[in-house]
């Protein structure tokens, strides 16, 4: 029989070593802020940073750093707008005779920043007025050179398309998500078993990878800050991310689906050699997850087989092979702050970085874990220091943890799609937590008073009988 694992206190709050000196405003101006980076600096040093010029060009994990987490402290179109104020104003773009030379220099770096930013952060752009913001500047070199003109057309024509791309949002990927009390349990027309669609492990742990990152592609890197954003007490406007989670909220619900579709399989069957048996299978499936990285459906399926429903369900355990089941709860045990699961996810993400091949590439991270990890960091330090000044070294260890995390699921799916699993993974009806114990306790009856006050308490509320 499984124990049940507890997720209250499933992750403990890491911290970043105490904060360096801080530099003078004159210091943090010049000083790289990557390679020996103070740990801090004005928002407008770091504003400075991010403005290409015609002898520099800013660190591509610095942009990366900065452009995540500046959403904490001014709204992407009005850094975008001081952004383009300053290279007008650098590179004298306002003249009406330029430096032809220099802005030969200067036209490919700033490009390439646009294309960085459009690239990777293409929500930014959903406004009119950043569209507006980037033909301006770039209209402005143009005169020097007719191919800036096109390499701007030709990035509008990749942010347009990526947009539309991103439009198509994984809501529409999944039917049923609000759980099912049913009277009853439903009929055959209505509820057909995953058995009868996938008998084979590796295919489903397949086509739930194909799952998992088909949803991990919508979610983009500023969801992670967006998620845990609070007032910024230096901000002259106030936030505007409360919709801006969507998809990193879908994927959790996924998650929440795919435990309860687990525990519905388990809790349909009415003979407990059935139930049995899909039990030893989507011990398996959990067991090929494992083999191919994708321990976010792995934990999943865990969870499942750990919901009070199943673990009450004696006879049932007794029929199944557990062995392979407790090394896979071994592997996913919170202990240490999971500190086996860790050290498994570091392996896979080594097996990715040396892959020679898309099927060893995948890495798909259990998702409530990194969340936490996220959230702990946001939580332990601040997001400026006492004199106003932006901590830096807070952001660059989550630029660390969220950089990964994109690499990750950018991987294409090396596995062929089966629509017909995919859609019944994504639309098969699942019990609520009140018609999993109404299924259990029929199945094995009610063993003490409290799961007998219970059980008469659900077929009264949920089948109308006393």
């Amino acid at each position: 029989m499984p124990r049940t694992l507890s997720t209250s206190d499933m992750v403990t709050p890491g911290s970043l070593g105490p904060p360096h000196p801080e530099p003078t405003d004159g210091e943090q101006a010049r000083q790289p802020l990557l390679d020996g980076a103070p740990s801090s600096a004005s928002l407008d040093a770091l504003i400075e940073q991010l403005v290409p010029k015609a002898d520099y060009y800013p660190e591509k994990a610095y942009i990366f750093t900065f452009l995540l987490s500046s959403r904490l402290f001014i709204e992407p179109r009005e850094l975008l707008a001081r952004v383009c104020h300053l290279c007008i104003e650098q590179q004298q773009l306002d003249k009406p005779v330029l430096d032809k030379a220099q802005v030969r220099k200067f036209g490919p770096k700033l490009l390439q920043l646009l294309a960085e930013w459009t690239e990777t952060f293409p929500r930014d752009f959903q406004e009119e007025s950043t569209i507006s913001h980037l033909k301006d500047v770039v209209g402005r070199i143009a005169p020097c050179d007719e191919a800036y003109r096109r390499r701007m057309h030709q990035l509008l024509q990749a942010l347009h398309q990526k947009l539309a791309a991103l439009g198509q949002g994984p809501e529409s990927l999944l039917g049923t998500d609000k759980p099912i009390s049913y009277r009853n349990k439903p009929p055959a027309s209505i509820h057909r078993e995953l058995l009868n669609i996938c008998s084979d492990p590796y295919t489903l742990a397949q086509q739930l990878t194909h799952v998992e990152l088909e949803r991990l592609r919508h979610i983009g890197p500023e969801e992670f800050v967006q998620a845990f954003v609070n007032k910024d007490p230096l901000a002259s406007t106030k936030p505007c991310f409360s919709d801006k989670t969507n998809n990193l909220e879908a994927y959790v619900k996924w998650f929440n689906r795919l435990c309860y579709l687990v525990a519905t399989e388990i809790c349909m069957p009415a003979k407990k050699k059935q139930r049995a048996q899909v039990i030893e299978f989507f011990i398996d499936v959990a067991r090929e997850c494992f083999n191919i990285g994708n321990f976010n459906s792995l934990m999943a399926i865990i969870s499942g087989m750990n919901m009070s429903p199943v673990s009450r369900l004696k006879k049932t355990w007794a029929k199944v092979k557990t062995a392979k089941f407790f090394i896979l709860e071994h592997q996913m045990d919170p202990t240490g702050n999971f500190c086996n699961y860790r050290t498994a996810l570091r392996g896979a993400a080594h097996r990715s970085l040396t892959a020679h091949s898309s099927r060893e590439k995948i890495v798909i991270p259990f998702f409530s874990l990194l969340i936490k990890d996220i959230y702990f960091l946001n939580e332990g330090c601040a997001n400026r220091l006492p004199n106003g000044h932006v901590n830096f070294e807070k952001f660059l260890e989550l630029a660390k943890q969220v950089g990964e995390f994109i690499t990750w699921k950018q991987v294409e799916c090396p596995f062929e799609q089966d629509p017909s699993i995919t859609h019944y993974l994504h639309t098969a009806p699942i019990f609520s937590e009140d018609g999993l114990y109404l299924a259990s306790y029929e199945s094995e009856s009610p063993e003490n008073q409290t799961e007998k006050e219970r059980w008469k308490s659900l077929r009264s509320s949920i089948l109308g009988k006393t």
